[in-house]
């Protein structure tokens, strides 16, 4: 493959002229499917609305609960993969609200969980921000295409975000096509027996500011490893130990469960279409969503892959960057970043550790990109700031646009600027494969404007991606338009570079 020389990498204040370059718009283009439906917990209110429902059922004849069931079930079992078992599980979550003396038939349990239950579009409002990476499964690839994955930030009822996938291939052509999406959406499963490290843990609690006494024998009594009922049991017979009100060991008993309840793992069934998947907000500091992940293919220091992915966690109020690791797409680790250095949006994880030290891309000043290390992925302390607004087109702020990617050339990264009228386009700069602190190249003109078919969406005048990647020597952006839909876009690799200065 011949090597690449862009212009001014060496000399990138020289005087030779700028040669904007923009990306070509290719397609396909994803817009939100409405019909993509998820059954979720439903919740009536207080107590005594849920128990004067319940008695209501409890009221009917065998007869008409069957009659019910069979109705619920004839008008959404085509839209849901195994309903009885969603509203069997359902049931089982409110069997506080019952009388334990009641003997409940198997039908009866099922209505009262489907009365408990709701549909929710994830998609009804939005398909945005999306990001690609190399499918870990490669196989049966014809000679110059690849398999893809392409993840997204679906909104749906009550602006609530969640991420979704798609699938697909890029061929020898550049040309590319997405596979036929799944009607179904599922949700993971929470794995209960998953093991937290104990110097982990403690680590991350006195990052947050809980090392008091009673945080300090709480964590000297858990062992190594424990799982979250051995914690939910520890702290409940710490908490009974004591004989009066002490509100720092119920803020610290609070603190405590917020971390561990942050920190988890899901599965989804190994048969699962990946279209299908769909990690929608469970924890408390994404109880309001999980936007714009950035995923990137990692490569470990025995040469293995895995999945990570930088996200923003919203729970109403805060917005707060965290992190998920997968290899398999699969099986899901949620993971809190901690440090000084994690706040703001749009942190970026370099592809592999640079000089042993992980490397993040950031922007916690809401204006510039800055560049941190870290010795450990979880905790991010001294972000430097590495780039500031320059150009008229992102005079109000710029940040990444996903994680660097790897040229011969340096470290190629997709940027956002904001200018006026609040209009973001896509730009991109070059760092030093050594040093990143160092920029040897910058575009002057965007890659990426919002044209007047793209203008149009939730959000206006917004083009954006969350990732992209590099085939064939082209650069294949996937990107959003306004907030509402996503497509495609490429250019020339060496094209791109040249336009450095």
């Amino acid at each position: 493959m011949k090597k690449n020389n862009p212009r001014n990498i060496n000399n990138p204040h020289g005087s030779t002229k700028d040669t904007a370059v923009e990306a070509t718009r290719t397609g396909p283009t994803l817009i939100p499917d409405r019909s993509k439906v998820l059954l979720r917990p439903f919740s009536a209110g207080g107590k005594t609305i849920t128990r004067n429902i319940i008695n209501r059922i409890l009221s009917l004849s065998e007869k008409q609960v069957t009659e019910k069931l069979n109705e619920v079930l004839q008008e959404f079992k085509n839209r849901h993969l195994h309903i009885e078992k969603i509203f069997n599980n359902r049931y089982s979550q409110i069997l506080e609200y019952l009388d334990s003396e009641f003997k409940i038939s198997q039908n009866r349990q099922t209505l009262i969980g489907a009365y408990f239950c709701h549909e929710y579009s994830p998609e009804s409002a939005a398909l945005f921000n999306p990001s690609i990476v190399r499918h870990p499964d490669q196989t049966a690839q014809p000679p110059g295409s690849i398999r893809f994955i392409l993840s997204l930030r679906a909104v749906g009822e009550g602006h609530i975000s969640s991420i979704t996938f798609r699938e697909g291939v890029i061929d020898n052509q550049n040309a590319i096509s997405l596979f036929p999406h799944d009607p179904y959406v599922c949700e993971p499963q929470l794995e209960p027996f998953y093991k937290y490290e104990k110097d982990l843990f403690t680590r991350k609690l006195e990052e947050a500011g809980l090392h008091n006494h009673f945080c300090r024998r709480v964590i000297g009594r858990l062992p190594q490893s424990f799982t979250m009922k051995e914690l939910q049991d520890l702290l409940k017979e710490e908490r009974k130990a004591m004989t009066k009100m002490d509100t720092i060991a119920d803020r610290s008993i609070h603190g405590i469960l917020l971390l561990a309840k942050s920190n988890y793992k899901v599965r989804f069934e190994v048969d699962s279409d990946i279209s299908q998947r769909i990690l929608f907000p469970t924890g408390p500091t994404q109880s309001n969503g999980i936007e714009d992940a950035r995923f990137v293919r990692f490569k470990n220091d025995d040469g293995s892959f895995s999945y990570y992915a930088t996200y923003t966690a919203y729970d109403g109020k805060i917005t707060l960057p965290q992190l998920l690791e997968t290899r398999d797409f699969i099986h899901f680790k949620f993971i809190t970043l901690n440090g000084p250095a994690v706040q703001n949006k749009g942190m970026a994880l370099f592809p592999r550790k640079i000089n042993n030290k992980f490397a993040m891309l950031s922007r916690q000043d809401d204006e510039n990109i800055l560049l941190m290390y870290s010795d450990n992925i979880h905790f991010w302390q001294t972000p430097k700031i590495l780039l500031k607004p320059e150009m008229d087109w992102e005079f109000v702020k710029i940040g990444t646009c996903g994680s660097p990617i790897e040229t011969e050339a340096g470290w190629l990264v997709l940027s956002h600027g904001v200018g006026a009228m609040r209009k973001y386009c896509i730009g991109a700069f070059l760092l030093d494969l050594k040093d990143p602190s160092k920029v040897i190249g910058r575009m002057t003109t965007p890659l990426l404007s919002p044209n007047e078919n793209e203008r149009e969406g939730y959000v206006p005048n917004v083009v954006y991606t969350c990732g992209a990647l590099i085939h064939n020597r082209e650069l294949i952006i996937p990107y959003a338009m306004s907030d509402y839909s996503s497509s495609f876009a490429r250019v020339n690799l060496d094209d791109c570079l040249n336009a450095m200065i």
